[in-house]
């Protein structure tokens, strides 16, 4: 049975990273206005935030960051100073949204409640023991196909629900340089449980989780050493979710991807080319992919907490050898560890 989710129970966060802020917040009035939003400022950044008025919010700076965290070797510079958030928040589920993404439109040309979608995704179960042809069998007009096993048709809880993006997609450098007019155009009503085992490249740039099953699972990471504010200058993301993955596989949770979209500003996409000679990324996915394919948690196992320590364990073993950034990797998994039970969990 779907679950109730209250907008009471649900924060949004947003990572800024730009100064002004009016326009964001007025096209994405009419679905943020009856929630409790944390704003993060990037706090690489010396401008005061403009931020129009009528939203229930909370601005958190540098001198939060450092008043809570003290001496933390994490850095929660540029995308990164999302996870702050995550940290801070109290309610039950966390939908975040870069500050360069305003609300899409769908087929018929509505405009896309992003909130309520990521909702609707997060209270109706998800089914990645066994691929659904139909899709998510939960959406109206939808159900299990001829031939899926009653036994799994209640499915299972979702964890994490990975959204998409129109016009300027997420590409990596080189593929934004090769085809740098290119915008996406194609809106695919469709939302998809990700398989057991199957990996993804989770996005942050629209994305919502249950925080207080995977909020430990939900961390900055891996950071490349040349680390920019475009999003093709990051990785964070990318071995955040590949981690979460690993973790909802492990303790029988679900992801799903596809609806909602957004509308992707293409203000930066022009500025590809700058990163492309020192982008390490495509060296880094090559030794990232298989290890996590691969990966298999203990038995033992059996909380998300359990499941990012020992993850972080294998990390600095397997993959630290074969780079000092997967090491950093590692620490940092654990120091978000170590945060997470003195300021993240409820009862911090």
């Amino acid at each position: 049975m779907p679950l109730e989710i209250q907008d009471s129970e649900v924060d949004i966060v947003i990572a800024a990273l730009q100064p002004n802020l009016t326009t964001f917040f007025e096209a994405w009035r009419p679905f943020f206005s009856r929630f409790h939003i944390i704003v993060v400022k990037d706090p690489d950044m010396a401008e005061d935030l403009q931020i129009p008025t009528g939203f229930d919010l909370k601005v958190y700076t540098k001198s939060d960051i450092n008043g809570v965290l003290g001496s933390s070797s994490i850095n929660f510079s540029g995308h990164s100073c999302r996870y702050f958030g995550y940290l801070v928040s109290r309610k039950k589920y966390v939908i975040s949204i870069d500050d360069n993404c305003l609300p899409a439109k769908d087929t018929a040309g509505l405009t896309v409640d992003a909130v309520a979608q990521h909702m609707a995704n997060l209270k109706t179960p998800a089914t990645p023991f066994f691929f659904n042809t139909l899709y998510d069998p939960y959406r109206k007009g939808a159900d299990f196909v001829r031939g899926y096993p009653f036994s799994l048709r209640e499915g299972v809880e979702c964890m994490l629900s990975c959204g998409l993006w129109m016009h300027n997609a997420d590409y990596d450098p080189m593929t934004h340089v090769v085809k740098r007019n290119q915008r996406n155009t194609t809106y695919v009503d469709a939302v998809m449980t990700v398989p057991l085992g199957a990996m993804l490249p989770v996005s942050g740039i629209n994305v919502a989780f249950n925080r207080d099953v995977l909020g430990p699972a939900m961390f900055p990471g891996l950071r490349l050493r040349k680390e920019g504010k475009h999003r093709w200058d990051t990785l964070e993301d990318i071995w955040n979710g590949l981690c979460a993955k690993v973790v909802c596989d492990s303790l029988g949770y679900g992801v799903k991807t596809g609806l909602p979209y957004v509308m992707r500003s293409d203000a930066e996409a022009g500025k590809a080319l700058e990163s492309l000679k020192d982008w390490e990324g495509v060296k880094i996915m090559d030794d990232v992919l298989p290890f996590f394919q691969s990966l298999k948690l203990s038995r033992t196992a059996v909380t998300v907490d359990d499941c990012v320590k020992e993850l972080a364990g294998i990390v600095r073993e397997k993959l630290g050898p074969k780079n000092a950034i997967f090491t950093k990797a590692a620490d940092a998994m654990v120091e978000w560890n170590n945060l997470w039970k003195a300021h993240g969990a409820q009862n911090a």
